[in-house]
């Protein structure tokens, strides 16, 4: 390999490779999404080396676009069509600088104390209750100032929710997101073309770059480097945004190596360099997921679902029966192709949008296992997930839930997305029948981008892929910071989960180097 002379630019595209190149860093992270830019900007402040590789591209606001076919095309894994074999289910995951948080609604949750308890008691874990990670918590929400969405850019379809959820007697909170500035656009998903949601791509990527860390995007890392306990670095390809065509070779040594490529990309990887940190055979077992499924409801008047922060409202009143129920709106071609009916039925359905709330569901699937192993000739994982009859059961009982929502705030009709179930309900006493239905997994319409558990932590080295502080089992210097280290569903939306226990191993990590 021919070595090219080290830049001194602090972000790269791929415009910036012409040949094959060698780079030197006291510490490489693999992955631009929460976790990773956390770990690169703490490391960074604390002067260390820091090269962060990011496989996709930036995006600048002029880049963002509505039609929701060109945005998963160009910001999701496989266009956003990735799914498991077993399940139907379309799996959200990014490929861009900054990751999810590029194209996620910025919901911020802390999971309840119970949810941690339980990690701490199944898996043998004596670090990691809330009272643990609640500095690191604050830590991440002062910074990207986090923060409840205010009344005035909740807009008219989030405030129904709260209405229905008051009128039945069910607790309610606006959702707190990492927001400055927020003018309700509903473009989350999309791109927010405003920047008031503050993704890792303006917030901590460029604050490790002011403190000296490099960030190379458009570099897929196809092996991590090493022998014995240790690793020395990372290598791979150049990659055409978009297209994925190969370029370049690079290679980059590190002393320390942080993988945060998500919990689909990281256990590949691994397999793919050996079968690093499988001592215990986990590195790709235990994959869970939050599968989700949203209910449409028709309103009377006009409801300007359009405007309103897109997830900006929930309940966690059911939190310990196993779901979450909670406000969404995505782009009218991405509603348009859960909508029900042909011919003039569609029509006159898709001319009902500005009386269209659409609100989601999603369950705490710990019932629900897969896994992911590699392709012979591609980095893109082999996933194998099925939705469990118990947990389509809970899945169900949102979907009641959420009708029962939509007619208490004054819906006329009710849309649940069940196939052999009708395509709406007039009453609630229509959707009561949901109550004894049997509804096969198969018969429900899925979407997750909460995915988990495929690295996952535990105690014993014989059960996990990591500890507690997300060094990996057997190596010295290898370490795993994304959502792959959960051990179980967070039961909430995992970013700030995520970020936390990034946080936290960051810290950990600044004396290790």
């Amino acid at each position: 390999m021919n070595e090219a002379s080290p830049s001194n630019e602090s972000l790269r595209v791929f415009a910036d490779y012409d040949r094959d190149f060698v780079e030197e860093a006291d510490v490489v992270v693999v992955g631009s999404g929460p976790s990773g830019s956390v770990v690169t900007q703490q490391l960074a402040e604390a002067g260390h080396r820091v090269i962060l590789v990011e496989e996709g591209p930036p995006f600048t606001p002029s880049e963002f676009v509505q039609d929701s076919n060109l945005t998963m095309a160009r910001t999701l894994r496989e266009a956003g069509l990735r799914s498991p074999i077993g399940t139907f289910m379309p799996i959200l995951q990014a490929i861009c600088l900054g990751g999810g948080s590029l194209v996620n609604s910025a919901m911020c949750l802390r999971p309840p104390p119970f949810v941690f308890d339980d990690w701490c008691s199944r898996f043998e874990l004596s670090q990691t209750t809330r009272d643990d990670l609640e500095p690191h918590f604050d830590a991440v929400a002062k910074f990207l100032g986090i923060a409840p969405t205010p009344d005035d850019v909740q807009g008219k379809r989030n405030l129904l929710f709260r209405d229905g959820c008051r009128e039945l007697g069910y607790s309610s909170e606006p959702c707190e997101r990492n927001v400055q500035g927020c003018r309700g656009s509903g473009e989350c998903f999309s791109g927010c073309r405003s920047r008031a949601k503050q993704s890792m791509d303006i917030t901590y990527i460029p604050e490790a770059m002011r403190c000296g860390a490099r960030v190379l995007t458009s570099l897929q890392v196809n092996r991590v480097l090493g022998a014995g306990r240790r690793v020395w670095g990372v290598e791979g390809r150049v990659v055409e945004p978009f297209t994925g065509r190969p370029g370049a070779h690079f290679r980059i040594h590190a002393r320390v190596v942080v993988l945060a490529a998500g919990c689909m990309a990281t256990p590949v990887l691994l397999m793919r360099s050996g079968g690093l940190a499988n001592e215990s055979g986990q590195v790709g077992q235990n994959l869970q997921m939050h599968p989700g499924s949203t209910v449409a409801g028709r309103y009377p008047d006009f409801v300007d679902p359009l405007f309103g922060g897109t997830q900006s409202y929930q309940s966690l009143q059911f939190l310990r029966e196993g779901f979450k129920l909670e406000t969404m709106w995505s782009p009218p071609a991405a509603q348009a192709v859960r909508t029900p009916g042909l011919g003039e039925d569609l029509v006159d359905r898709l001319s009902n949008f500005n009386r269209t709330v659409v609100w989601d569901g999603i369950v705490g699937a710990n019932r629900s296992l897969g896994r992911v192993s590699a392709r012979f000739d591609s980095m893109d994982p082999v996933i194998r997930w099925r939705l469990h009859p118990e947990d389509a059961g809970i899945l169900v009982r949102a979907i009641h839930e959420l009708c029962r929502i939509h007619f208490a705030a004054g819906a006329d009709r009710v849309f649940p997305g069940i196939a052999g179930l009708p395509e709406h309900f007039d009453s609630v006493e229509e959707a009561d029948v949901l109550r004894d239905a049997s509804v096969a997994p198969g018969d429900l319409t899925v979407a997750s981008s909460h995915l988990f558990c495929t690295t996952r932590m535990h105690g014993d080295a014989k059960q996990g892929v990591v500890d507690e502080w997300g060094k990996c089992y057997g190596l010295d210097n290898l370490y795993i910071a994304d959502t792959g280290i959960f051990p179980a569903c967070p039961s909430v939306n995992p970013m700030f989960t995520a970020l936390a226990l990034a946080h936290r191993q960051a810290h950990a990590l600044k004396d290790r180097v």
